[in-house]
């Protein structure tokens, strides 16, 4: 392999304390048992000093509630299963992944990635690069692995550094992670969190949060990023990097017939499953049809049954391609793939146990209300309302992000805060989320804690040896300045035109 430019390892101060602050922090599970115990000692605190709050609706007092008494005690051993099992994200997740386990590991994830790339014109290349990586969150994690690696080997079968097919890809999969055209277990995993941090809160009885409470918003961000990313690129990335003329003696293989049958035959059963979906919803009289003044009240089942969807959206044409292409042979397969998906779960289910605990504790507290209610009339006295607020808070998710990766761990532990405190200012909790991904997304890509941060790097010298965590930092940087302001700018759009920002849901209560 031969390099005619190697870029020189910036290293600087506040990088270096980034990393060596986020190294330091404890794993999630810890964190969350950690802030568990934390909420027992501080609701012995504010009980003990008469904490309190006006409930802004009907005028009654919230009092503190101590956790360490006889009776807290006793709710915390009895009802630790009850918390864990009514815990909103784990089923959700979980069977969700079902399904997307028997696409990807069947094949037709990879190989989708790899037809969709390989089969655009030069001049569309990074665009089509950054546009799939943005709806590669469809696969999880999966496209993060997949897609750098095949875009670094595009640019260089077409004379372009591949380092730039590596940021353009990383760009779109971890900058771009909350976009997407079609749903996503992200969708499902949050609104989950958002759903407990509503119940919670007990400000809002018998708010349902929407699975699709952000989709109109995320899919006009797919196109729109794209054009950004592929902006930056061009105008950016590849001018620093200069002119590509190594010879890494790689090539991207080309569809093997029982691929492109298995291609075909997944995107006929796709097509079906949309069919049967849309025969269930849509005649007057269908299964998931319902009553109600509106169309979006008369489609509630159909929205309500959204997790079930993703699960066949994907099972469906996973198990589509995996027959015609061979790789599934039979139920045992099946069976054998979703195991391991379901194995691969396992830390989540650890950190759900954990998250399940603190969030049932800090709501049996009432720490959650008078935090919510006491910073929300804070926020308002400050003058922190409407948009000035909302960019507040993707900056705070921005900062965060640096020093704890994870997007669910982070939520899990802000939403029960956040959400009733931007209720209480006026938004509706599917705004709080959206606002939260922003943040979280745009970042993601300069984070030295990203966990795929380590195999981006490690591709990266593949090329560039003396490629180091500040070239890719410094890379990705210019990436992540402009996603962060003009996602920023576009939801402000959406919010100063009263836009919807999923069915049914605006960013304002009562819009």
């Amino acid at each position: 392999m031969t390099t005619t430019r190697v870029m020189p390892e910036p290293r600087g101060g506040v990088l270096d304390a980034i990393e060596r602050f986020g190294n330091a922090l404890p794993n999630p599970i810890t964190m969350f048992v950690l802030l568990a115990f934390a909420v027992l000692v501080m609701s012995a605190v504010a009980s003990a000093m008469g904490w309190s709050v006006v409930h802004p609706k009907d005028g009654s007092i919230i009092l503190a509630d101590n956790l360490l008494d006889r009776a807290g005690i006793q709710r915390i051993f009895t009802e630790a299963i009850k918390n864990f099992m009514g815990f909103a994200p784990l089923g959700t997740v979980l069977a969700a992944m079902i399904g997307i386990g028997v696409a990807e590991r069947g094949g037709l994830v990879p190989v989708l990635l790899r037809a969709t790339v390989m089969n655009v014109p030069r001049k569309l290349l990074t665009a089509t690069i950054v546009f799939v990586g943005v709806n590669a969150n469809l696969a999880a994690d999966a496209g993060i692995v997949l897609l750098p690696p095949i875009a670094a080997m595009l640019f260089a079968a077409v004379g372009r550094h591949p380092l730039a097919g590596i940021a353009a890809a990383f760009a779109g999969v971890a900058g771009g992670f909350s976009a997407n055209l079609l749903p996503s277990t992200l969708d499902v995993l949050l609104a989950g969190f958002t759903q407990e941090a509503v119940d919670a809160s007990k400000l809002f009885d018998g708010y349902r949060v929407q699975v699709l409470g952000n989709y109109w918003f995320l899919a006009v961000s797919t196109p729109f990023l794209t054009v950004l990313g592929t902006w930056v690129t061009h105008r950016f990335v590849e001018p620093r990097l200069g002119a590509w003329s190594g010879n890494t003696g790689e090539t991207l293989e080309t569809l093997t017939p029982a691929e492109r049958r298995g291609l075909v035959a997944a995107g006929i059963a796709m097509l079906v499953t949309l069919g049967g979906f849309a025969l269930l919803a849509i005649p007057e009289g269908a299964p998931l049809r319902g009553e109600g003044a509106t169309l979006l009240d008369q489609l509630k089942p159909f929205f309500d049954s959204m997790v079930l969807m993703v699960l066949l959206l994907f099972l469906i044409p996973g198990l589509a391609y995996g027959i015609a292409a061979g790789t599934i042979k039979n139920d045992h397969d099946v069976a054998i793939m979703t195991g391991e998906t379901m194995g691969t779960m396992g830390g989540y289910i650890v950190l759900a146990f954990a998250a399940s605990q603190f969030i049932a504790w800090f709501a049996w507290s009432n720490l959650g209300a008078i935090v919510a209610i006491s910073g929300a009339e804070a926020l308002r006295s400050a003058g922190f309302q409407g948009g000035t607020l909302l960019v507040a808070f993707i900056l705070l998710t921005a900062v965060l992000d640096l020093f704890m990766a994870s997007a669910s761990a982070k939520w899990a532990i802000m939403a029960p805060v956040f959400v009733p405190m931007f209720v209480l200012l006026g938004f509706t909790p599917e705004a709080t989320q959206v606002v939260y991904r922003i943040g979280d997304s745009s970042v993601n890509i300069i984070s030295p804690l990203m966990p795929y941060m380590p195999f981006i790097l490690a591709y990266a010298q593949r090329y560039a040896p003396r490629t180091g965590m500040g070239t890719l930092i410094t890379m990705m940087l210019p990436y992540s300045i402009v996603f962060l302001v003009m996602w920023t700018l576009l939801l402000l759009v959406f919010y100063w035109l009263g836009w919807p920002i999923g069915p049914g849901v605006g960013i304002v209560l009562g819009r």
